[in-house]
């Protein structure tokens, strides 16, 4: 008969080499770049045709960089969470839909960095290592009540299945593997299970209809009697504490992306216009005092976004870093300090970015609103990722951990009200901050 492992009790403590704890980023960086100028080329096009980037996340997996986070002993980049979260921004620059796009395989990725250094998790590291990612289902729509979990792992003789539906399932379209939120039939227990995408039972559907972010291949997801190993169900208690804060943390660097694009690209503009008006202020727009202040603007809040940013990653690679170091109250202090420094950094990136990407075009006029340049796109994806995890509640929080050191919330979720009204609309837990 399968068996399942129960929660560890025990943690098996990896040794300081084999913690991922940063490279040489300029180096690091290096190896990826020209991929990101490949990926940036196509940008424009895609967005036109609102085309699915499975050439980009091929290219990218190619090229390693869904293992960057992977010790170097085992065959990763050893890379820290400022270095993801930096690579995942000049990534965001070159397209936003693809760092949200592989937001759940990072989270599962930091997951397995967390897990028992044991051989089911070196077997994940050369999954990782040989360029597969995994996706994300974890929210559930409609009259679901918050708590409830309508997907459900069950026995069926030798073997587990699951059968579910799931919706905003980011990335999951691109995916070698689903990391799926669930619930154990026989006992209760919430769980992770990692169901392999290319199998019968498997459907995955390109529905998603927000007005941005519309490339990051998120949508349903539905499993009908899938096929799980048992090693592949993880109880969910044991999922990495600092979860939300990281997924947070992926949402930090596709804003600032998107505001490095949007500066990149208003600054080009401005080059190449031609046309003034009698009532400016120069020749030519470029030398425009006005016009050199919006940009100059622009750039300061890009800046103070990325800065925000990279900051709050320190916080969660401390986290990281403090799971191992063998002092629980040093660990939980780490956890709090992650989840409020990824809160603090939402609430002024998301309002910086939104800022930036509106005043670019006090730049250019209406000239900037063709659909040929599609500088839209950069509020749209800047508005859409903004929306997912409700700043409102975030400066609630943190506010409330200033006044009265209330503790942070580390894991959330989202369904109906207890009149059944609201129905479900973003992620549970990790994809909830992941919405």
């Amino acid at each position: 008969m399968a068996t399942l492992s129960q929660p560890e009790t025990k943690r098996s403590i990896p040794a300081s080499a084999s913690l991922s704890r940063g490279a040489n980023y300029q180096q690091l960086a290096a190896r990826f770049r020209p991929v990101f100028e490949r990926i940036a080329a196509g940008t424009l096009e895609r967005e036109q045709r609102r085309a699915l980037p499975y050439e980009p996340i091929q290219w990218l997996k190619e090229a390693g960089f869904g293992a960057v986070r992977v010790p170097v002993e085992s065959g990763g980049a050893g890379a820290s969470l400022p270095d993801l979260i930096r690579l995942l921004i000049e990534l965001g620059e070159a397209d936003s839909n693809l760092p949200q796009a592989l937001r759940g395989h990072f989270a599962f990725v930091e997951d397995r960095l967390n897990a028992p250094a044991d051989a089911s998790r070196e077997r994940w590291f050369a999954r990782f290592v040989a360029g597969e990612i995994v996706g994300n289902a974890w929210t559930e729509v409609g009259s679901v009540a918050i708590g409830e979990v309508q997907t459900r792992v069950t026995r069926d003789g030798e073997r587990w299945i699951i059968s579910g539906e799931k919706y905003y399932s980011t990335g999951t379209i691109f995916a070698d593997w689903i990391d799926v939120f669930a619930q154990l039939d026989e006992d209760g227990r919430n769980v992770i299970a990692a169901v392999r995408a290319d199998q019968p039972g498997v459907t995955r559907s390109d529905d998603w209809d927000g007005f941005g972010q519309r490339s990051t291949g998120s949508g349903t997801t539905r499993f009908d009697s899938a096929h799980v190993e048992a090693e592949h169900i993880i109880d969910f208690s044991t999922r990495f504490k600092y979860q939300t804060a990281f997924y947070q943390l992926v949402l930090l660097a596709v804003l600032t992306g998107v505001g490095r694009a949007a500066l990149r690209d208003v600054s080009h503009e401005v080059r190449a216009r031609r046309r003034i008006f009698s009532h400016g202020n120069a020749p030519s727009v470029a030398r425009d005092a006005q016009v050199q202040q919006v940009v100059g603007e622009i750039g300061a809040r890009v800046f103070a976004a990325e800065a925000a940013t990279v900051q709050a990653a320190e916080a969660a690679q401390r986290a990281y870093e403090a799971r191992f170091a063998g002092d629980a109250h040093a660990e939980h202090e780490a956890n709090i300090a992650a989840e409020l420094d990824s809160a603090r950094a939402q609430v002024v990136v998301t309002e910086l970015i939104l800022k930036a990407t509106t005043d670019l075009f006090n730049a250019l006029s209406a000239s900037g609103t063709s659909e040929v340049r599609r500088l839209d796109r950069h509020w749209r994806n800047a508005r859409t990722a903004a929306s997912h995890n409700p700043l409102i509640y975030k400066a609630r929080i943190v506010g409330d951990w200033e006044i009265n050191r209330t503790e942070p919330p580390y894991a959330w979720q989202i369904g109906a009200g207890p009149g059944g009204a609201a129905a479900a609309v973003e992620e549970p837990v990790a994809e909830q901050s992941a919405a």
